[in-house]
């Protein structure tokens, strides 16, 4: 069996590689390490060792590794001083292995092969991918994202986890430290360095009542909507964020009442029973089981507004092929979705 690191590997010191990965790959391991024994040798000597294995001729390893055969057999002298074998003895045929090293053959085929895959990264499946991604997401957005693109994880990646988060505060700094994999959020004016974000689109905002609601049968101006109780839905990290200006801010301070929640579907609830009004996104009247009973009014015209979403993660995943994937699954989800802004009233 030939490994394609050997080359690269023989001729660059990784010994720290090497002792990284021993150190990760099982408690056993750490527990009866004796790092002076480690010392001793390097990545570069197995490899070697490997290969004398498999040609059990000098001559030959030293034409595999592209070095000389003195240099293979000064290699061989100390592969036998660091193990305290012979490791081979000359035959007709070449050089025949102890029993020590025929022992070492199996595991090192198996350490080898997991450091080639180590530095190379395994080739990477989404249908056979096992982990967990967190999704920082609001209730609003899920609501009309998350049916989709679990649909099509369904199909591409059925083991893959993932876990979504509604209610979340210091998204940025969640994603740098890996506590987040991705945030779908307002966007932001700007993002700092080392983050990756994509426009995911946008909708305008509208007022949502109940069917029988005062306003429904009158002209919608901010000095009526200000007459009645708001319910604000939670924004994460608002105070980062360039909000427009909503019923229950500045222009509408003699409001009666308000209610702030993160949950959509007890909003909806709470606007069927009540004189409350909800500003939220215009694409949530389009799903009729949710509205049900519940209109969408056009903001008045002096104060139309939109809101704008991305797609944000953290450097550090930019070279994950899982994290990779997934950012595609769920922009592709987003463009083959129809987004409908439903007035109705």
């Amino acid at each position: 069996m030939g490994f394609i690191i050997a080359d690269p590997i023989y001729k660059s010191n990784v010994f720290i590689l090497f002792k990284a990965f021993l150190y990760v790959m099982s408690d056993a391991i750490l527990a009866t390490m004796d790092i002076r024994l480690l010392a001793k040798i390097d990545l570069n000597l197995l490899l070697a060792l490997h290969i004398l294995l498999e040609e059990q001729s000098v001559s030959a390893a030293a034409r595999r590794l592209s070095i000389t055969q003195p240099a293979m057999s000064k290699t061989l002298s100390r592969l036998r001083e660091a193990l305290d074998d012979p490791l081979f003895v000359r035959s007709k045929r070449g050089i025949q292995p102890t029993p020590r090293a025929e022992a070492l053959s199996t595991e090192l085929q198996r350490i080898l092969g997991a450091v080639e895959n180590l530095l190379n990264g395994d080739a990477f499946s989404p249908d056979t991918y096992r982990g967990e991604l967190v999704l920082a997401i609001s209730e609003y957005v899920g609501l009309s994202l998350l049916p989709r693109l679990t649909a099509r994880l369904q199909q591409a990646a059925p083991r893959l986890r993932l876990k979504t988060i509604t209610r979340v505060e210091g998204q940025l700094d969640l994603l740098a430290s890996g506590e987040l994999d991705f945030a779908i959020q307002i966007s932001r004016n700007a993002y700092p360095e080392g983050y990756r974000h994509q426009s995911l689109g946008g909708s305008p905002l509208a007022v949502f009542v109940r069917r029988g609601h005062p306003l429904v049968r009158q002209s919608l101006t901010l000095q009526a909507l200000s007459r009645f109780p708001y319910i604000n839905l939670y924004v994460s990290d608002r105070e980062d964020l360039d909000l427009p200006v909503l019923p229950g801010d500045e222009k509408l301070t003699d409001s009666p009442g308000s209610l702030e929640t993160s949950h959509l579907l007890t909003a909806i609830e709470i606007l069927r029973e009540t004189d409350y009004t909800l500003v939220a996104p215009a694409y949530l009247g389009g799903n009729d089981g949710i509205t049900r009973e519940v209109v969408a009014l056009p903001l008045p015209e002096d104060a139309a507004q939109s809101l704008d979403y991305s797609l944000v993660g953290h450097e550090r995943t930019m070279n994950s092929p899982i994290h990779l994937w997934l950012w595609g699954e769920i922009t592709e989800t987003v463009r083959s979705m129809r987004v409908r802004t439903v007035h109705r009233g």
